[in-house]
């Protein structure tokens, strides 16, 4: 193999940067500062022939972009966006620092840093260019170097906290050079220099024990999560921790300390500990981690356990937080805005000297149904034998290697595969493709214009549809009173579990508490009674758009199942069951056309049974769709026949046509942001989303290919007429004219957030008149002319939404069995299907639960787990979807499934979100 050496040299102080960009890569450089301009030969001499080859660079951007790549895995040089700060910072910064004036260029500097303050305030990002790059190493150094020069002391909040993170990084490399400068940029928003941060009891309870430590601060980060995506580590060999404080009534409060990449669960935990006895392990509440370790929840971190006085808390630590697999371990100081970067031997020190042994646990030792976070627990049972511990150390190795892992130079690249993590992938893609962000609030999501867009057509789609119904669009109060919710009994029961209620007003106590509504019916059914006196008032047919408030308790998911979501809710009065019924089938059907029409979803629709039923209703109708990624359905949207029962409640009667006083038929029906969730999960592929057409925020967006050969100001007019053919022809379209991003950059982004239509423009294609257009949804390529692309666009559109259709209906119909004996009926569940059995009737609720309950057991038998936790959210029971409105035949002698009972219908099973 060849043989490589390196000689740099270049100007002080500016030779500095390249350096440390040595040294962070660990390469050995020969560096002389007796040059007037910058040059780095790079020497590579055979070993078997002697003989030698010399490549040079002889400027300050060829030198850096050099030096950046002697450890290309590191990609510090990724992007044209690296090389643009690069030559931006030449031009303007290393002039001044080898100035031999001192106020000599003070407003470049000036404006530089004006420039580098408005990037990172739009960009949001941690780093220049998203990711730790030469950018950050070669600015940092410079920039602070020439503030020095000039007595600049204040480079701006977001410099200053930007620059200081960056250097206190790069300070383990070279202390003596760098400490300076953090003191020059840092200012009022440099740790050191901030009492908020040196005055935290665990930062001084770490100056006590004599340990070295860095701590810094950062965007507020709620969870694990937040911390991996938004405040980035400049190395694979530094982690985020993630903790979690388990109460057990029989074996006592455990905080469980892990890094990022490790994965376990509670069963697995418990058998770790080697834990004697029934385990029942649940996450402890924000008071009893106050008792305990006086911290908040988000703030957790393995150095609060000094303030658990009592020692009633097991501290379990993570082994690859102590045997090297990280250099150093990053976690929050008692407050989630902040961080301590320590050594595992200063944390081990740090836990010796607080007098707190920790149990030091492999989280890589657990089986294969242990891994993945939240996967899904309903993969089938591995089988027995040899090729089982292969497959457990790959999993375990994909595991470790996910957060780790670089995300590229958009940050989008997700971290999951959707085959491999389920739950992961999710979650990966609707943060990354910019759909939600999470909320210090557990349950509660922030809607990105992305997401809320999607939202917003469906709305304007829906609106159209119910007008021609006769609904009109309404708004009632977000409150409701205790007396008016409690005033239907078995409404109310079912939802009395998830009821927000407001207690306070400021500092006093409200006279009566108030709910915030978990649905509308008995806050809108009393002004219902009141407009309702004659048959000439019906029809009555509301809709509103709102949000309601739902205190779940299972895991809350993002768009699936969230303590507050959008949604909308049509509520109607009738004068007959039969013009009653017919309202609902009319909603139903908007629901499947709004699943199928607008998101490419198919849906079985059907009735639910009498268990699943609305609390209070007489009979509801359900649309159910089915994830292929993980074998699960979904509740699509319902719509509820109410009968009389609330109009009795309620006092909603009328005069009929005869003067005889009748109580009015109502229905209710519901649509939510849910159905953001189900598109995301049956389209969704390991580049991220894959937008339906009718549903895409933007249907096409046009990407110019910059070269030496096609500037800017030439690309300008062919694709903006390219971007009006679009335009008139009614198609969300946009041109990214951003010059700071380069093509393949632009391709990852825009891949990620689902754009069915990119249409790429390079001087060739400008030559020829033509584009090239690329489909998201199966990559297909192709050469169009641009006369006529609009047309040409529109049409494809709607061919990419038929084969997303068709590609779902075929996944779904392939995963839809039918059964007709007991023993058939797990092991099908376990194979990811939708099960169609005979069933003795809606009625036998008791059978129902028969099923749910059996068929959970011999599943966690299956898996080789006792039991599941309470709040699991994908449950690996089965229970009824729907009994479908397209009913198969049933032979005479059908019997029941569970009952041996006569079968009077079909109905369809299935693991469900």
């Amino acid at each position: 193999m060849p043989l490589v050496s390196y000689s740099c040299s270049a100007p002080a102080p500016g030779i500095l940067a390249l350096k440390i960009l040595a040294k962070v890569q660990d390469t050995s450089v020969e560096f002389a500062e007796n040059a007037e301009t910058p040059s780095l030969k790079v020497v590579t001499t055979n070993p078997v022939t002697g003989t030698s080859t010399t490549a040079t660079s002889v400027s300050w951007v060829e030198c850096t972009k050099s030096l950046s790549q002697l450890v290309p895995s590191l990609s510090l040089w990724e992007g044209a966006s690296v090389e643009s700060w690069v030559e931006s910072a030449v031009s303007s910064i290393l002039p001044v620092i080898g100035s031999s004036s001192d106020d000599s260029g003070k407003s470049a500097v000036e404006e530089f840093i004006s420039k580098l303050e408005k990037h990172l305030s739009e960009s949001k990002n941690t780093y220049v260019t998203g990711t730790f790059s030469a950018a950050d190493v070669c600015l940092t150094v410079w920039l602070a170097q020439a503030m020095a020069k000039c007595g600049l002391t204040d480079p701006g909040e977001g410099v200053s906290k930007w620059s200081a993170s960056v250097l206190k990084s790069l300070k383990t490399y070279d202390e003596t050079s760098i400490a300076p400068l953090l003191a020059v940029v840092g200012n009022a928003e440099s740790v050191e220099a901030s009492g908020e941060l040196t005055d935290n009891p665990l930062v001084k309870k770490l100056q006590e024990f004599g340990l070295e430590f860095d701590v810094y601060s950062h965007a507020a980060c709620m969870t694990a999560e937040e911390l991996v995506t938004n405040v980035a580590l400049p190395s694979e060999k530094e982690t985020h921790t993630k903790n979690l404080f388990f109460k057990d009534k029989k074996h006592g409060l455990f905080l469980v300390t892990h890094a990022t990449s490790s994965t376990f669960n509670t069963k697995q935990l418990g058998s770790l500990l080697k834990l004697e006895g029934k385990v029942n392990l649940r996450l402890a509440d924000a008071a009893t981690l106050d008792k305990h370790l006086a911290v908040k929840p988000g703030c957790v971190g393995p150095l609060c356990i000094v303030n658990d006085e009592s020692k009633e808390v097991k501290l379990v630590l993570d082994k690859a937080l102590t045997d090297g697999t990280y250099e150093y371990v990053h976690s929050h100081p008692l407050r989630n805005d902040a961080s301590v970067k320590v050594k595992p031997a200063a944390l081990m020190e740090y836990l010796n000297k607080a007098g707190i042994e920790p149990v030091v646990v492999d989280f890589s030792s657990g089986s294969e149904a242990d891994k993945g976070g939240k996967a899904p627990a309903n993969r089938p049972p591995e089988s027995k034998g040899k090729e089982k511990q292969p497959k457990q150390q790959q999993q375990k190795q994909a595991n470790q290697n996910k957060k780790t892992a670089k995300k590229g130079e958009t940050l989008l690249a997700l971290q999951w595969k959707k085959s491999e993590n389920f739950a992961m992938w999710y979650s990966d893609v609707i943060v990354l493709s910019e759909m939600i962000s999470y909320y210090d609030i557990s349950g509660c999501y922030i809607l990105r214009p992305w997401s809320y867009k999607i939202w917003d057509l469906i709305q304007q789609w829906f609106n159209v549809k119910i007008e021609k119904l006769g609904v009109e669009n309404s708004y009632f109060p977000l409150f409701v009173s205790q007396d008016r919710l409690e005033k239907e009994k078995d409404h109310v029961e079912g939802f009395a579990p998830e009821v927000a209620w407001v207690t306070k007003s400021g500092d006093g106590e409200l006279a009566k508490q108030i709910a915030i509504r978990p649905t509308s019916e008995t806050i809108m059914y009393p002004a219902f009674s009141d407009w309702i006196k004659s048959h000439r008032d019906l029809p009555l047919k509301l809709n509103q758009w709102s949000n309601v408030v739902r205190w779940e308790f299972k895991d809350p998911t993002p768009f699936l199942r969230s303590r507050e979501f959008l949604w909308q809710e049509g509520h109607t009065a009738h004068s007959t069951y039969e013009e009653a019924d017919e309202m609902v089938m009319a909603a139903l059907d908007l629901y499947k056309q709004a699943y199928q029409d607008l998101l490419c979803v198919p849906v079985i629709p059907g009735y639910k049974t009498e268990k699943e039923k609305f609390a209070g209703g007489h009979r509801t109708t359900t649309v159910e769709a089915y994830v292929a990624g993980s074998g699960r359905a979904i509740q699509g949207a319902t719509s509820h026949n109410l009968g009389q029962n609330f109009g009795k409640m309620f006092d909603i009667k009328f005069q009929d046509e005869k003067g005889q006083t009748q109580i009015a038929w109502q229905t209710s029906w519901g649509f939510t942001t849910r159905s953001i969730g189900v598109m995301v999960m049956v389209h969704g592929d390991d580049k991220g989303l894959v937008m339906p057409p009718r549903i895409a925020p933007v249907q096409a967006v046009i990407v110019p290919i910059l070269s030496k050969k096609l500037s800017m100001e030439d690309a300008n007019p062919y694709c903006l007429s390219v971007l009006a053919d679009l335009e008139s022809q009614g198609l969300r379209a946009k041109y990214d004219d951003r010059e700071m991003y380069n093509p393949g950059w632009k391709y990852n982004h825009w891949e990620q957030k689902g754009v069915p239509i990119r249409i790429e423009v390079g001087p060739m294609d400008i030559e020829k008149k033509q584009t090239r257009v690329v489909l998201r949804f199966n990559g297909e390529k192709m050469d169009i002319p641009v006369d006529g692309i609009g047309a040409f666009i529109k049409e494809k559109l709607e061919s990419i939404h038929k084969a997303m259709f068709e590609k779902a209906v075929a996944d779904r119909d392939s995963h839809v069995v039918t059964v007709t004996e007991w023993k058939d009926f797990v092991p099908n569940l376990e194979k990811n299907n939708l099960v169609l059995t005979p069933w003795c009737g809606p009625e036998h609720q008791d059978w129902e639960e028969w099923v749910k309950k059996t068929s959970k057991e011999e599943s966690l038998k299956n898996l080789g787990q006792e039991g599941e936790d309470e709040r699991c959210s994908t449950s690996v029971a089965a229970k009824t979807l729907c009994i479908p409105f397209d009913q198969p035949e049933l032979p005479e002698g059908t019997k029941c499934i569970a009952s041996g009972l006569p079968a009077t219908c079909w109905v369809l099973w299935g693991r469900s979100y």
